[in-house]
């Protein structure tokens, strides 16, 4: 009897043909699914081999381990594929930083690296980061921890390509101020767009997937009677057009989430800080606790200088540590109210704002930052990200946790 369970078992085993696989391309483990034998379903059923079933689980072939505490710098593809990038990694390895947030999906909408033939994201895409594998290989070797950031509904490449995926003022795509498109995030085909990218960067051997740009274009509920765009499923939804949008970019999220699940990376977002003082910001669609309850880690926006007298502050960019304490406080609050707490790792600005002009800013330099990651730690955050668009880092800083 035992003999002829075993030959059960074994068949069984042929006829679900799980095998893995390593692709060296992208280190991407697949499953192969052989065609059943004439066995019939009912000899073995799912319920007596769920581990059989669930036994697929994806490895990069990177061995990265999560640090104590992120504390991370924002790094562009151009300095992840040029020159720079030796200088950053030696910047990090000298100092208690440990993580880099690297461009996969760029403020344009380009893929910063070309993906084998085939991808239907080679025609979105530059070589910026001419060998991510090589890349990903020098993080490893250095354990600094690689966050992938794809700027998700700012995408001017996708708006021009698919004026029928963004927001049309007569026939022409809609732009802001600053020139930029957006794309519609009502839309199902805009969210596998991205999902499908933070797919690949995960495929590449990135820890985490940092999604920007979450939100609706800034202003929006000014100018949403005015703009023709599509609502998708959400057209016949029995809400006014500020939940409409935070309904979209909650369910964006949270279908990201479970479509890189099987991945077992993190994901985050960026979202602006204020969000998390207000219900939610009814134009661009952030609703700081509904999005908080999607994802592994939240990442505010709390650069002192984009804060205009809040929490008492007349001028926020000369207060660093003010700010950011009180920031963290509001946030503790917001957060201690979610069942499953994400990780809070905010941005912090290391930049000087000359543009609030004399007397409302001051040159940040290493007090001015020391300021900022102490207010976070003094209220029980311990992550944080730097954020400079040029790449340049103030140097001799204690980032000791």
């Amino acid at each position: 009897m035992k003999k002829f369970i075993s030959f059960l078992l074994v068949i069984a085993l042929i006829g679900f043909g799980v095998f893995y696989v390593k692709d060296t391309g992208f280190a991407e483990n697949k499953i192969l699914t052989m065609e059943s034998h004439s066995m019939s379903k009912s000899v073995i059923t799912k319920k007596e081999i769920p581990e059989l079933v669930n036994r697929f689980e994806f490895n990069s072939g990177y061995q990265f381990e999560y640090p104590d505490a992120i504390r991370g710098i924002y790094v562009s593809a151009h300095s992840a594929g040029g020159d720079r990038f030796p200088r950053l990694v030696q910047f990090i390895d000298e100092t208690d930083l440990n993580a880099m947030v690297i461009d996969v999906k760029d403020d344009f909408g380009y893929l910063t690296y070309v993906p084998p033939k085939g991808s239907k994201y080679q025609g979105i895409s530059k070589d910026y980061i001419r060998d991510p594998t090589a890349l990903l290989k020098k993080l490893e070797e250095k354990q600094i921890y690689p966050i992938a950031r794809v700027v998700v509904f700012k995408d001017s490449v996708l708006a021009k390509q698919r004026p029928d995926l963004s927001f049309k003022v007569g026939d022409k795509v809609w732009t802001n101020g600053r020139g930029e498109a957006f794309v519609n995030p009502f839309l199902k085909e805009v969210w596998d767009h991205n999902v499908g990218i933070a797919i690949e960067a995960a495929k590449l051997g990135f820890q985490e997937i940092q999604f920007d740009y979450v939100r609706f274009p800034e202003g929006f509920e000014k100018r949403d009677g005015s703009l023709t765009y599509g609502m998708g499923e959400y057209e016949k939804a029995n809400i006014d057009n500020v939940q409409k949008r935070v309904a979209a970019v909650t369910d964006f999220v949270a279908y990201a989430k479970e479509k890189l699940d099987p991945y077992h990376i993190k994901v985050s977002v960026d979202i602006f800080g204020y969000t998390a003082t207000l219900p939610e910001a009814p134009g661009i669609g952030q609703n700081f606790s509904k999005i908080s309850e999607n994802v592994d880690v939240i990442s505010s926006m709390i650069y002192p200088s984009h804060w205009t007298s809040y929490f008492g502050i007349a001028r926020p960019d000369l207060e660093p540590y003010r700010l950011v304490s009180e920031y963290a406080k509001v946030e503790n609050h917001k957060l201690g109210q979610i069942e499953n707490r994400p990780i809070s790792r905010p941005w912090l600005q290391d930049f000087t704002a000359s543009w609030l002009g004399k007397g409302n800013y001051t040159v940040y330099g290493k007090d001015e930052i020391e300021a900022q990651i102490k207010g976070l730690q003094d209220q029980g955050i311990h992550e944080f990200l730097l954020w400079n668009a040029a790449n340049t880092y103030t140097k001799g800083v204690d980032y000791t946790p």
